[in-house]
Order: C-alpha cells, then structure tokens, then sequence
C-alpha cells in the first residue's frame, strides 16, 4: 500500500476509533438507536395484536422505524463534538477527508447493529418471516450505505445549528424519500410480495444513491465543516 494511502487510512481509524471509544463510554447514540427502535417495534405489534401483515404494510413499518431510529441518533457524531469544544480542534488535527469517512464508518457500523438486532425482533414480534434472504440482505446493506451517506452531511451542517433534531429531520426527509420508496418496494420482494420483475432496477437505484450520495458527501463536507 502507498504510504499516502496508508497514512489516510491510519487517519480515518483514528477517527472512528475515536469515536467507538466515546460510545462505549456514554453510550448515548446506542441507546437512542435501539431504544427508540424497540419501542415503536413494541406498540406496532401491540397496535396490530398478532394479525398478519402485508408485505408491503410490513415494509413500511421496518424502514419507518430504522429511518427515525437513524434520524434519533446519527448526527450526534458531530452534536458532540461541538457541544464538548472539541470541533476546533479536531479541524485543526486532522483532514477533512478523515473526519468524514471516520465518522462515516461509525454511524455505518451503528446502522448495521440497529439492522442485524431488528430483523429477528421485526420477524418475531410483527409475525412476518423473510421469504428472499438474498434480497433483504442486500436491501439492508444498500439502504444503510444511501442513509449513512446521506445523514453524515447533514449531521454536520446541523451540528451547529441552535434546533439541531428538528432541522435535522426537515433536510434529511426530501433527500431520503426518493431512497425510502425504493427500499420498501425491495423489502416487499422480500418479505413475499410485489413483483420481482423491477427488483434489478430497484438495486441499480439503491447503489446509484449509495455511490452519488458518498461521494457528494465527501466533496462537499469540507465547505460544511470548515465553515
């Protein structure tokens, strides 16, 4: 590996190992996540008392639930740095390009958790078994790279904003929805409903806004950090 290379890489761990270090101490953004998730799981299933769901219902629900389980937690990344005064110096330290995959590959890593916890408990609790596992593995694995990608920057343009949870949420929902119709159009497939016929289309789609969002995200967090 190129030293440059290297050198980028030890960058991002440090970042992200930075930030794993912080959590397993407070735990604040894993508590968000999942408790925020277990509970809107616990009164759906309470809500719809056992009875059957359609697939399509059932898609609905899961990706509500991961997307303001997502929203709940995701920015703090950044909130905390601001709010414990180390901002500054971490733009002062460390290149952008760091800071951003860094922090990337934690919310990433947190997103994945929250999805690997809840399919079993969505399965169990809301009585809908998965039909296709090849898609709803990779339904899961693209949506959490297009929501990763995306509440990242914004997670950064909000942090230092005065009503971070409220603003956070009005710019990531226009920017997400295109990619929360597609995914619960695939978890369809999944769960045994819908047509498999657009089911090639609907990944090109999901990887498409993963790749454009990653990269959007990276050209332009240095303008929304720096400024």
């Amino acid at each position: 590996m190129p030293k440059a290379a290297s050198s980028s890489a030890d960058r991002i761990w440090a970042i992200f190992a930075k930030d794993a270090r912080s959590e397993y101490r407070t735990r604040f953004a894993v508590n968000a996540l999942f408790l925020f998730a277990l509970v809107t799981l616990t009164a759906l299933s309470f809500a719809t008392g056992g009875a059957g769901l359609t697939p399509l219902l059932a898609s609905v629900f899961f990706w509500v639930i991961v997307f303001f389980s997502a929203l709940s937690s995701l920015a703090q990344t950044f909130v905390k740095e601001v709010e414990t005064k180390t901002a500054t110096f971490l733009r002062l330290t460390a290149p952008d390009d760091a800071v951003f995959f860094g922090k990337w590959g934690f919310n990433l890593l947190l997103l994945l958790l929250l999805e690997a916890v809840l399919t079993p408990l969505f399965i169990v609790m809301l009585n809908m078994p998965v039909a296709n596992w090849t898609v709803w593995i990779a339904t899961l694995i693209l949506g959490a790279l297009g929501l990763v990608s995306t509440t990242t920057l914004i997670g950064a343009l909000i942090a230092v904003a005065g009503v971070r949870g409220a603003l956070f949420s009005v710019l990531s929902f226009p920017v997400l929805l295109p990619l929360l119709v597609v995914l619960i159009r695939t978890t369809e497939v999944a769960f045994g409903g819908g047509l498999e016929v657009g089911l090639r289309d609907g990944f090109l789609v999901l990887g498409t806004y993963a790749v454009v969002a990653t990269t959007a995200g990276w050209m332009l967090f240095p303008f929304v950090w720096r400024e």
